[in-house]
């Protein structure tokens, strides 16, 4: 028997074939994939993991792909910092930081999703895909994209940070700048997919490409000695990682890698794209879509379409969901760059922003084993410090000149 029964309906329940649909024609719910975790039993283990591939791949079994990986070989397994210097600064004892800004090819977490995204794609036969994304998705697709010699269309909102415009147009897609935000492209984006016979990654192909993403809580658990955190902080755009971090880590559970799981899972926003963190607030159990307007563009889905599931997880562990502003975010980026030496995109910012927060509001106690997700490189988005880095020190040629300045930096220290 496959290890891929087929597709689900996340409401209705009603089954699908393994093939690129996304909504259930009954109900209009979200499909997510069906496993028979009977047969996935047989073919993984702590050991076959731990023999396994340097990447995400080692955790093949667990993943929508029906043969050998073909896309991404290179993805994932991404340090887990042990980050005491920070832990100290906000006053926690046990403080660990998931850091997927050394993620390979684009350095960020997409790089996961969309290994699994494509060599789906590849299996169902497709030679286009395509991607709705408000920067990162679209870096990873088009490098994905190229080494796997697939056509590639990628849509960006028109006013994208600079280094992820240059880091689609470098690859040679075709780049599509729209005129909105990224709730504007995606919905062209669906129209489009109704029309061409393309894989887009996080439309038609959704339900295997947020698989990937399970393979952050994967690596969390194995890397924590095979147990999960109290613990988790992770940033929600469209709400699929939050959901996916918690499902991958009761599969482990599941499959007896873990002892049972009882971990909080927090979420972060911008203050500026909040409609998760507005709901939590107000004691919803719905989103209303927002417009959004923050600094952290990766982040900025004003209707995000895991939303609801993922305010659903939060509440359900006991987390929270907090907000940061954009003067937050850059003393998020900046305080974990002078701490623990990793500078981190806008949601890096937010994730630092908020574990802030929620430590200080006692939310994270003291002694909980936490682990923060910090999602891309902060060389993606260097226009949000550029006023806050101050500028270098500028001397002559010489010694005396320098030894002037040293005496002065003395002087203002004092």
């Amino acid at each position: 028997m496959a290890k891929l029964k087929g597709l689900k309906c996340r409401e209705c329940k009603k089954e699908y074939p393994a093939e690129p649909l996304h909504v259930c024609e009954f109900c209009f719910g979200p499909l997510e994939v069906n496993y028979n975790y009977d047969e996935i039993r047989e073919a993984i283990s702590r050991d076959t993991i731990s023999q396994g591939p340097k990447s995400l791949w080692r955790y093949a079994a667990l993943l929508p792909i029906e043969g050998p990986p073909t896309v991404g070989l290179h993805g994932g397994l991404t340090p887990m910092v042990k980050a005491d210097r920070l832990a100290r600064a906000l006053g926690l004892d046990s403080l660990y930081l998931k850091n997927d800004t050394v993620n390979h090819p684009t350095l960020s977490f997409k790089d996961r999703v969309v290994a699994v995204a494509l060599t789906r794609a590849k299996e169902l036969g497709f030679d286009t895909v395509a991607c709705a994304s408000t920067g990162n998705l679209a870096n990873s697709v088009s490098a994905h994209a190229a080494q796997a010699g697939l056509k590639c269309y990628v849509f960006i909102p028109s006013d994208l940070e600079a280094a992820k415009i240059l880091g689609n147009l470098i690859y040679k897609p075709t780049v599509v700048a729209v005129e909105g935000n990224y709730d504007d492209v995606n919905r062209l984006c669906s129209e489009i997919a109704s029309e061409y016979s393309w894989a887009f990654v996080n439309i038609n192909i959704r339900p295997y490409y947020a698989e990937g993403s399970k393979t952050l809580a994967y690596e969390t658990a194995e890397q924590l000695g095979w147990r999960s955190p109290d613990h988790v902080v992770v940033p929600i755009a469209s709400g699929s990682l939050l959901t996916k971090i918690w499902k991958g880590l009761k599969e482990f559970e599941q499959l007896g890698f873990i002892p049972p799981v009882k971990t909080r899972v927090s979420g972060a926003q911008a203050e500026g794209c909040s409609p998760v963190a507005e709901a939590f607030k107000a004691k919803r159990d719905f989103i209303k879509p927002v417009k959004p307007r923050t600094i952290a563009k990766s982040l900025a889905i004003g209707n995000p379409a895991d939303g609801y599931y993922a305010l659903k997880t939060v509440k359900e562990t006991g987390g929270s969901v907090e907000t940061a502003t954009d003067p937050e975010i850059v003393e998020g980026i900046t305080l974990l760059a002078e701490t623990e030496g990793i500078f981190a995109e806008t949601a890096g910012g937010v994730t630092i922003a908020v574990l802030k927060k929620l430590a200080a509001q006692g939310k994270i106690r003291k002694g909980d084993v936490t682990v923060a997700y910090i999602t891309g490189h902060g060389l993606k988005t260097q226009e949000a410090v550029m006023q806050a880095v101050g500028e270098p020190v500028r001397i002559q040629p010489n010694l005396t000149s320098f030894e002037q300045t040293i005496q002065n930096t003395k002087r203002r220290e004092a």
